[in-house]
């Protein structure tokens, strides 16, 4: 009992936690893999077939030797260990992921190594790593049901006739290509097998060999000592003399006397043969990662590595492709480590076992690796759902991204950076195919000939580092240069440019190993080293990236919690970090990248770990990262100024290697060497090419006297004892630990399936998690994106942070179109395009056009016409809403070239229309159409979960987006124009022949003619973005050439934006201010009277502040009566000025027309405007009406008369020159071509004066004009000489600001 309690007690301490063996149970004899024939019933499930039925027959079509055979775990060492609980079926899942193998004599095949990994639900980690070889099956019993198997499949085959089979066989359902891409054991690799294989098996002249595999299992992933320790016992079993002691010595040593290296410390142990070493980071250092590094980037290339690590980092789905289990392990674990300080918060799970295959169909992001058959094409892998996939093929060097994701910052310094690293070790860095998107397959159409000769080249430069082998670079050099063709080859290819850099690398590192290896050490030993340093030194270029990028992240976690127990409980309220300041901060290059960064799971967590790490522990990631950013300030190495983009490299590359060498060349502990165990006579017998049946009684308890054990177990009863002790003070354990698992798993859904008890039942609760997850996800994404949209007036209501970025915004619509794509992959029948929403809609709108036209065929006459507003005036006719017209907009536009952007435009274009939910809802209510795309379990026909999601999406028409308008900025769009005159026989009488121009955002429409006597017209033009202005006039031809105009209406006929531009003057000469064109300024119209019912809520109308009434010229009709107090109109100034000024200290994106601030309703102009009228006498009895216009003319007039008689030549030099100024200015205005009218010259003379800091200067000219007593009563505000200095205070504000007019203001105006 002591024993084993000194065990556990030590476990936690120990190397290594477990020695499996898995293999055939001969007891049991052959067994079809049972997930295969689970495999079968999901099969037949999802064509519809009766899956009991077909999961009973076995695979007879099948070769015997190709098929997949039950393995079991044989044995364990020990029985179990508290803290890590065997995991049975994971552990024979993964040792052995396509189960039993077997081969004949003829088909001699190398020992495989790879490793795998176990995550818990609780995030935490446990590596395997896996030896198989091939071993003599010596039982006859399994030697004649091979043989009986191999003549029921002749049989069959003879029976068979190949054609029918054939066709039955090239199924393109989606599951069925993954699964023949997964069947096959890896190819024999001699070429007299293929002559064989025609015969099979015969137990009479054939030996049969079956796969077995030894396993260790340990918490850390010391990867290169578990191979060199596993591979010199699979020697020992293979050699011809006996090994030096038996093997459960070994084990029983690896188990139970090896402890793991002390943080900061190397240690030595032995293996069978030889010693082995391995080190341990320190406290302040990075956490180990022992995968080499430097394999992954030869294999992809750096360039594709880069991208891929984007694509981690932003969650989308990985998905790794290799027929080499220890590839996709070592670039799983390789993009995963590179994300320090972050860790990956989803699905997981490097090798993906056959049997887990439905596990693709996952909607959550994941980083998963899938075992490719030996030749099998990428094309015929139907995946379910590609929108948001990366792909990455990793024996073909080449990798396919998603549509549109941001680079990642400095991409081309960071690159170059980890080139040059790369090079210092001799790796080239330019392997790797250039990455292909979606859109474009590849930028050089290679032939697949060609492709698989350059792979093959590069798998022999590349066979040094390949997985299969255990790294005898001086083995490949001899093969290289011992054979005369393989010279020629190299020498041809040398020609043509295509690198061997890594031979010449080869050469150039064993020439360097024969020279250090003199030390005593092994070219092991040195090939171990060289790829701790590599790893190292390109870890420490990515986290000198993070480190940079993140230096100030502490200024920005919000602390609102005053404990952990109450921030616990309100984490999902919580906002934890202040993204927009955050981003204000950022140097613009960076924007892209960071906005979608920060919405993901891993920041949240590494966020969510900051703020816990007040009251608890640091977690060991944020303790080191934090170490860093301090150490960085104290020695200020960072960038001068916050904002600057400049690239900064690491500078502790050289310190890196260095204490990692230091630590393996000078050995800190010495573990006790493997020695005789208290054996019975008689056991642990020899047996040449066989693993003996290990002695259980000896190797599951430890020694009960070794000194180190004991320390390590008091050491963890006084650990045992604080946390009791913590416990108590705290709140109760295990609600915490339940509210902290909550709060990191808030969003999150499986980090890994389970990997036993496969039963339909089970599968059917994954899913139903997934469908929980996706609801919870849809809620979480729509409350952020009403909150950022709401901005303050969210803030008052107690929602959190303010302000969105036009980028943020982009970011929340992107990770929304994600969403969506998910949720419609989520349990597909069978996948048909990238887009699963798409090809929804596709399905859609073929039933609907097929049921118009038979309704068409029926009643050919019940053609309603368009129905106007019942009010007889002319008005803007109702736009229909029809989501297959929106779908025709959406293929209409040449722009887009792939299915995913389709489904992202029509998704953008129903949330500009406010449409979204009210769309999807009429997608879904085709039940028929969603049977038959969807399983059972699908999210889209789980009808409650569905009708909260419509619901959740519904809530997104409260808040107004240009998603659409402001993407797509180069489509054409038709636009509807509508003239509203006051009277209504206006237009009907003018004779003239009237003119429109509309102006937007991004440009403007160009002079059209409007026909006369019409009051409405269409034209289509490029995408004018939000519509600001209108030029309205005509040529004044004709007797009656006069035009009362009440306001003109817009319309955009895709988005349904209207907009309207208030007039309410005359055009015409003679008539008002005698203008003949008006620019009008416009705002979107909220839409009244609307059919409600398909929308179910409407934004409600713009809220203004009661002042602001409708701006009313002080000489137009209904402006007459009106006159503002001059402290009313002191305030309207400040208020306007106000308002420019605030425009400006928005960011960029978001700060809307500048041009309505100048002239539009309670604007700078208007303001101004009633300045000047204040006290001004303009209506004369019998005498027309006088404009301001005319007090500015004669008062130049007077200034250029004076000026002649050299009146002002006594003026100081300053003020000449502004006399100059004003005049030039008023001159050109008056000169323009343009009959803008005297009140759109006034308005004119305003903005100029704002652009180029004149009107505070041109204020006190017009102000000491002797014109002013005869046009001004004593009273008006522009004589008191204490409120024109303060309106010259406040005018002055606006010389800090760029101010820039609109074309359509300034056009023909030569200064």
């Amino acid at each position: 009992m002591s024993g084993s309690s000194a065990v556990s007690g030590a476990a936690p301490c120990r190397f290594a936690h477990y020695f499996a063996i898995c293999g055939i149970d001969t007891e049991t004899g052959l067994e079809p893999d049972e997930l295969a024939a689970l495999y079968q019933w999901l099969e037949a499930d999802r064509q519809g077939r009766d899956p009991d039925a077909a999961a009973t027959g076995e695979n007879f079509e099948q070769s015997p030797l190709k098929r997949t055979f039950k393995s079991k775990v044989l044995a364990r060492y020990p029985e179990n260990v508290e803290w890590n609980p065997f995991d049975q079926d994971a552990v024979n899942m993964l040792c052995m992921p396509k189960g039993l193998s077997f081969r004949t004599q003829a088909d001699q095949r190398p020992p495989q190594f790879h490793s795998f990994i176990i995550t818990k639900e609780d995030g935490s980690r446990t590596y395997g790593f896996v030896n198989t070889f091939y071993e003599e099956v010596t039982s006859p019993q399994i030697c004649s049901a091979m043989q009986t198997l191999y003549q029921m499949h002749n049989a069959q085959s003879a029976a068979a006739n190949t054609p029918s089979s054939s066709s039955a066989s090239s199924s393109s359902s989606s599951m069925d290509s993954l699964a023949s891409s997964l069947d096959e054991a890896d190819p024999p690799t001699c070429p007299s097998s293929s002559s064989r294989r025609v015969g099979g098996y015969d137990s009479s002249r054939d030996t049969l060999y079956v796969s077995k595999a030894l396993c260790l299992i340990t918490p850390m992933p010391f990867m290169h000592a578990c191979r060199r320790f596993l591979s010199q016992l699979h020697r020992a079993v293979t050699s011809a003399a006996a090994p030096p002691l038996p093997l459960e010595s070994y084990v029983h040593n690896i188990l139970y006397e090896v402890p793991l290296p002390a943080p900061g410390r190397s240690l030595k142990f032995h293996g069978v043969y030889e010693p082995i070493v391995c080190q341990r980071p320190g406290l302040g250092e990075l956490q180990l990662a022992d995968f080499p590094l430097g394999e992954a980037f030869s294999l992809l290339g750096v360039e594709n590595l880069v991208q891929v690590f984007t694509c981690t980092l932003l969650e989308m789905q990985i998905l790794l492709y290799s027929h080499d289990y220890q590839r996709l392990m070592t670039a799983a674990e390789a993009i995963t480590t590179l994300l320090f300080p972050f860790q990956w918060q989803h699905v997981y799970v490097p090798i993906l076992p056959a049997s887990l295959l439905h596990f693709l169909d996952a909607p959550v992001p994941y980083l998963m690796g899938l075992q490719s058959k030996d030749g099998a094409d990428r094309s015929k892998l139907e995946l379910p759902q590609e929108a948001n996939l990366c792909f990455v093929d990793i024996d073909n060097h080449y990798i396919e991204l998603p549509e549109d994701f941001p680079q990642f910052p400095n991409k081309a310094e960071f690159i170059q950076e980890l080139s040059e690293v790369l090079l210092s070790y001799g790796i080239s860095a330019n392997m790797g195919a250039p990455p292909r998107t979606r859109t474009n397959p590849g930028s050089t159409p290679s032939t697949p000939a060609r492709e698989r000769k350059t792979a093959a080249l590069r798998q022999l430069e590349d066979d040094g580092r390949n997985g299969n082998l255990a790294g005898e670079e001086l083995a490949v050099l001899e093969l290289l240069q011992g054979n005369a063709t393989l010279e020629r080859l190299q020498a041809l290819t040398k020609r043509t440019g295509v690198t061997v850099a890594r031979v010449d690398a080869l050469r150039a590192g064993v020439r360097a190993q024969a020279s250090e290896g003199q030390g005593g050490r092994t070219a092991a030993d040195e090939e171990e080293l060289r790829n701790a340093k590599l790893n190292v030194q390109l870890r420490e270029v990515f986290a000198s990236r993070f480190t940079t990028m993140f230096a100030d992240y502490e200024a920005f976690v919000i602390q609102s919690a005053p404990d952990l127990e109450s921030w616990l409980t309100n984490r999902e309220q919580m906002h934890n970090f202040d993204k927009a300041s955050f981003l204000s901060d950022q140097p613009e290059p960076y924007l892209p990248f960071l906005s979608h960064f920060i919405e993901t799971q891993m920041f949240a967590t590494f966020i969510d770990n900051k703020i816990m790490s007040q009251w608890e522990e640091k977690e060991p990631l944020l303790r080191v990262f934090d170490g860093r950013i301090d150490k960085a300030r104290l020695y200020n190495v960072r960038a001068p100024s916050l904002r600057s983009s400049s690239y900064q490299r690491c500078s502790i590359l050289k310190e890196s290697a260095q204490a990692i060498e230091q630590r393996l060349m000078k050995i800190d502990h010495t573990a006790i060497h493997p020695h005789l165990l208290d054996m019975k006579i008689g056991q642990g017998k020899y047996e040449q090419g066989f693993f003996p049946k290990l002695q259980a009684d000896v190797l599951n308890t430890g020694p009960t006297s070794n000194k180190w054990s004991h320390r390590t177990a008091t050491a963890q009863r006084r650990k045992d004892r604080h946390r009791q002790q913590t416990e108590h003070l705290g709140l109760d354990n295990d609600l915490k630990e339940k509210y902290i698992q909550e709060a990191r798993s808030l969003g999150k859904n499986l980090r890994q399936p389970k990997l036993s008890d496969l039963s339909p039942a089970v599968i059917a609760q994954t899913n139903w998690k997934f469908v929980e997850g996706l609801l919870k996800e849809c809620r979480m994404k729509t409350k952020r994106m009403l909150v950022e949209k709401m901005g303050r007036e969210a803030v008052e209501l107690g929602h959190g942070e303010a302000n969105i970025t036009g980028l943020e915004e982009n970011t929340l619509i992107a990770s929304l179109c994600d969403l969506l794509e998910r949720i419609w992959s989520h349990g597909l029948q069978v996948k048909q395009g990238k887009s699963a929403l798409w090809s929804h809609l596709l399905h859609y709108q073929a039933r609907e056009e097929k049921l118009d036209q038979q309704h068409q065929a029926e009643s050919p006459v019940s053609n309603v016409p368009e129905r106007r507003k019942s009010d007889c005036s002319v008005a803007m006719p109702s736009l229909r809403v029809s989501l297959i017209q929106d779908m025709r907009h959406i293929q209409s536009m040449s722009e887009i070239k792939t299915d995913v952007g389709r489904a992202r435009a029509w998704i953008r274009l129903s949330l500009e229309k406010k449409l979204l939910s009210q769309h999807l809802k009429q997608l879904l209510s085709r039940h028929a159409l969603a049977k038959k795309l969807y399983k059972r379990y699908a999210f889209l026909r789980s009808e409650e979960e569905k009708e909260q999601f419509l619901f959740h999406l519904l809530s997104l028409n409260t808040v107004d987006y240009f998603c659409f308008t402001s993407v797509f900025t180069t489509i054409m769009i038709p636009y509807r124009v509508v003239i509203i005159p006051i009277k209504k026989l206006s237009n009907a009488m003018t004779t003239s022949n009237p003119w429109v121009c509309v102006s937007g955002e991004l440009g403007d429409s160009g002079i059209m003619q409007i026909p006369k006597n019409v009051l409405e017209m269409t034209f289509d033009c490029q995408n004018l973005g939000k519509l600001t202005t209108v030029q309205l006039g005509h040529d004044n031809a004709g007797l009656l050439a006069k035009w009362l105009v009440d306001c003109v209406m817009v319309r955009n006929e895709i988005t349904g934006h209207t907009y309207r531009f208030p007039c309410g003057r005359w055009l015409g000469k003679g008539v008002d201010d005698g203008s003949l064109e008006r620019v009008l300024f416009g705002e979107l119209a909220v839409p009244s009277g609307e059919e409600d019912s398909g929308r179910g809520c409407r934004t409600p109308p713009l809220q203004r502040s009661p002042s602001q009434t409708r701006r009313i010229s002080t000489t137009s009709l209904s402006g007459r009566g009106y006159k503002p107090t001059s402290a009313q109109i002191q305030e309207a100034i400040g208020e306007a000025v106000n308002n420019i000024v605030k425009h400006f200290h928005k960011p960029e994106k978001e700060r809307g027309s500048l041009t309505v601030l100048l002239c539009g309703e309670s604007s700078l102009v208007a303001a101004l405007e009633q300045f000047f009228h204040h006290g001004f006498k303009s209506a004369r009895l019998f005498q027309k009406t006088v404009f301001v216009w005319d007090f500015v003319e004669k008062a130049v007039a007077y200034m250029e008369s004076a000026d002649q008689m050299g009146d002002l030549q006594e003026t100081a030099e300053p003020l000449g020159m502004t006399c100059q100024s004003l005049c030039r200015y008023v001159n050109a205005i008056n000169s323009t071509p343009r009959n803008i009218g005297k009140d759109g010259k006034f308005q004119l003379l305003v903005c100029l004066g704002a652009r180029d800091r004149l009107l505070p200067q041109w204020l006190p000219l017009l102000v000491e004009c002797p014109v002013i007593p005869r046009m001004y009563e004593d009273a008006a505000l522009l004589r008191d000489r204490t409120t024109v200095n303060a309106l010259i205070g406040v005018l002055e504000t606006l010389h800090d600001f760029p101010v820039t007019l609109e074309a359509s203001l300034v056009k023909g105006i030569d200064l």
